[in-house]
């Protein structure tokens, strides 16, 4: 096979059309292609003037290969050998089923990978069923009340559920190729194993994870929704069991192989575990704000005159502050809506959100400053400081948004100039039940409101109007990763032997690709015996 790379296509080329171009840029009749696997597609808008697309193709000839590879002598030509992923030899001898606690992507391609080599496990989900959790988060929305069991959250799918469905990940794992297989077999659009920055889209992602529990079901595991784990059994160092409360009660599981993925927003499991004496660290996150722009507005300053022909356009920025402090944008939603993304009464979380098509008016993302542990020194010293820290932000936007769900929101030309806003200008905010029009400062620390003060002029000389004046700041948000590291070796374990702590609750994951590489990386560790 022959890969191709950088081959230039205008707006509104074809398949049929990269084929010829490959097979020019092989010196060979594009008959004498047998097959063109697209392997990935990216912009190039560097000139706004001439915005095309750029591909890397994988190429079969009918004979010959070597020959053209050497006859072209380029640089971005070359013989390639797949090496698809394979799953190592099962060595694992117990009579025990192995556990897998959190049902997003880092436990659902656990167990889906210790599954489909013979290993069905036991799956404890503290939240519903997708279907179930979706009715209760869309109540909410409209007004209704928190489920804090099942929510934005916590149910089938993780937090990731409703999301933008983001696939991208800065890390080259050969697993990764396999998590795509997976999510195109239980129904993600192919695009997501070539396009540049693939994503899902929550509607879809909903019924992807929905179609793996479906295949959990038929290798033999054990699904158990709106059960929790609450305690672990120990003995000489070993896990021995666990203990869960369900729907009928409380009741104890043999374990000796635990898969704890729990997901950044499980605070009450990780004060258990810290209180059983399981090793864990305070580890640094982000908190800040999220931003609304028009979408048109930012598509049109990425793209110039073509973006009307061109998918929502996304952005990434990023700025460095004589402080010493940085900020930067995250998990960016094109065509999106701001979400309610509570899970406990009393605190307002935000988050992102788009839908396949990505066609709503907005694009929204992550506004956030970096935090560690010096930050939340004042909280403590143990493992849960970072914790505290949060939900002393998280009820501090609660009340200033009203006590009842609203988010505290703010015009970025008033919060630029440390007033009140009053009620929003030509952008109007997505986020629901509501907000609340006020003053951002009252609800993030002073560090945080400062620099990300400072980077809005930055980060708008690098995207003309990221700092529209009637752009839309919503707080707060602050569960961009897990406050926490559960400590674990080179054996993928917890000094509780037995223990596999994994995703991105456990401190290994930021997002939904590497979560469910961390997932499928303890699978194997657990396979292995």
């Amino acid at each position: 096979m022959i890969r191709i790379q950088n081959i230039p296509l205008p707006i509104g080329g074809d398949l049929e059309l990269l084929r010829r171009r490959a097979g020019k840029a092989l010196g060979v009749r594009p008959g004498a292609i047998e097959d063109l696997v697209l392997v990935r597609q990216s912009i190039d808008a560097r000139k706004k003037q001439d915005v095309h697309y750029v591909y890397t193709v994988d190429v079969s000839l009918k004979s010959g290969e070597e020959q053209a590879v050497e006859r072209t002598g380029k640089k971005n030509i070359a013989l390639v050998t797949p090496k698809p992923y394979v799953f190592p030899e099962v060595k694992r001898r117990s009579g025990t089923m192995p556990v897998v606690v959190g049902m997003g992507p880092a436990g659902l391609f656990a167990a889906l990978f210790l599954a489909r080599n013979g290993i069905p496990s036991v799956v404890l989900e503290r939240g519903e069923d997708v279907d179930a959790r979706t009715a209760k988060v869309e109540g909410f929305w409209a007004g209704g009340a928190l489920d804090p069991a099942s929510n934005v959250q916590f149910g089938e799918g993780g937090a990731g559920t409703f999301s933008d469905g983001k696939l991208t990940t800065g890390t080259h794992d050969p697993r990764i190729s396999a998590v795509m297989d997976a999510l195109v077999g239980a129904g993600a659009p192919a695009d997501v194993k070539w396009s540049h920055k693939p994503h899902i889209g929550t509607d879809i992602l909903r019924q992807v994870v929905k179609r793996i529990r479906q295949e959990l079901i038929a290798l033999g595991c054990d699904v158990r929704f709106g059960h929790q784990l609450t305690g672990l059994e120990t003995g000489e160092g070993m896990l021995t069991g666990v203990r869960v409360e369900g729907p009928q009660g409380a009741y104890r599981l043999d374990c000796d192989a635990l898969v704890l993925a729990p997901g950044h927003s499980a605070r009450d499991t990780f004060a258990m575990l810290h209180g059983a004496g399981v090793p864990m660290e305070q580890k640094p996150f982000a908190i800040g704000v999220r931003i609304e722009q028009d979408q048109a507005a930012v598509s049109r300053a990425q793209y110039g005159p073509s973006w009307e022909q061109l998918p929502p356009s996304d952005y990434k920025l990023a700025c460095h502050l004589p402080t010493g402090r940085s900020a930067f944008t995250f998990c960016v939603c094109p065509g999106g809506e701001v979400v309610a993304a509570a899970s406990a009464p009393g605190q307002v979380v935000t988050n992102g959100m788009s839908y396949r098509a990505r066609d709503g008016k907005n694009i929204n993302g992550g506004f956030l400053v970096g935090v560690g542990p010096e930050d939340f020194s004042a909280f403590g010293s143990d493992p849960l400081a970072g914790v505290r820290f949060q939900e002393q932000w998280e009820h501090a936007a609660f009340q200033l948004g009203g006590g009842n769900f609203y988010a505290p929101a703010q015009r970025v030309e008033d919060f630029l100039l440390k007033q009140p806003s009053q009620g929003p200008g030509s952008i109007r905010p997505t986020y629901r039940p509501g907000v609340t029009w006020t003053e951002l400062d009252r609800c993030l620390p002073r560090a945080v409101a400062d620099t990300l003060r400072g980077a809005l002029p930055l980060m708008d000389r690098k995207l003309r109007g990221f700092a529209c004046p009637d752009g839309v700041l919503t707080g707060v948000e602050t569960r961009s990763s897990s406050p926490v590291r559960i400590l674990r070796d080179e054996t993928l374990q917890s000094a509780l032997r037995g223990l596999y702590p994994c995703g991105e609750g456990a401190g290994y994951a930021g997002g939904i690709v590497s979560a469910a590489v961390d997932g499928i990386r303890v699978a194997e560790a657990i396979a292995k015996g």
